[in-house]
């Protein structure tokens, strides 16, 4: 077997950013959970605009009451976190609307939450919005983008699935 089949085996995935703004990384999140990286790796972005759009198709997994926070799972098994702000969920879901539910089915681009972002810049101790992929055994390697990004257009990580 040569090298070239060795990828042809590995399975490699592109999530676009599901927020505009700059991407910074988890280490610079004042939050210990997610710059330890407890619940995975991946990068913070500081968003400019108010639209959570999903990453890539996948199901909707996760979904918080408050919906400061949704989670993706694609159908190779990625699991992908996407939490707007930090200690946003006491914020009690003032200011943030879904536009999906538990088990919907989403494609690349659609919108999934809303928020108002001037409401979290008051109420929040930071907008840092961490994109984590929660499911790192599954993850070979990855990478992510830097400075700034636009939702639904740009890449936010390639990643390489273990086989």
């Amino acid at each position: 077997m040569g090298l070239f089949d060795v990828f042809k085996k590995k399975s490699a995935l592109e999530l676009r950013a599901p927020l505009s703004g700059r991407v910074v990384s988890l280490d610079q999140v004042p939050d210990p959970v997610f710059a330890g990286r407890m619940v995975g790796d991946g990068v913070a972005i500081d968003p400019t605009e108010s639209v959570v759009c999903a990453p890539c198709d996948g199901v909707v997994a996760a979904l918080f009451s408050t919906f400061h926070a949704v989670g993706l799972r694609t159908d190779e098994g990625l699991e992908i976190l996407i939490h707007v702000g930090i200690d946003t969920v006491a914020m009690k879901g003032e200011g943030f609307s879904s536009a999906v539910k538990m088990g919907d089915r989403v494609v690349r681009g659609q919108e999934l939450l809303r928020f108002d972002l001037d409401l979290v810049r008051a109420q929040a101790p930071s907008t840092f919005s961490p994109v984590v992929l929660t499911s790192m055994p599954l993850v070979e390697r990855f990478q992510a983008a830097e400075g700034h990004v636009a939702a639904g257009k740009d890449v936010l990580f390639s990643v390489m699935l273990k086989t």
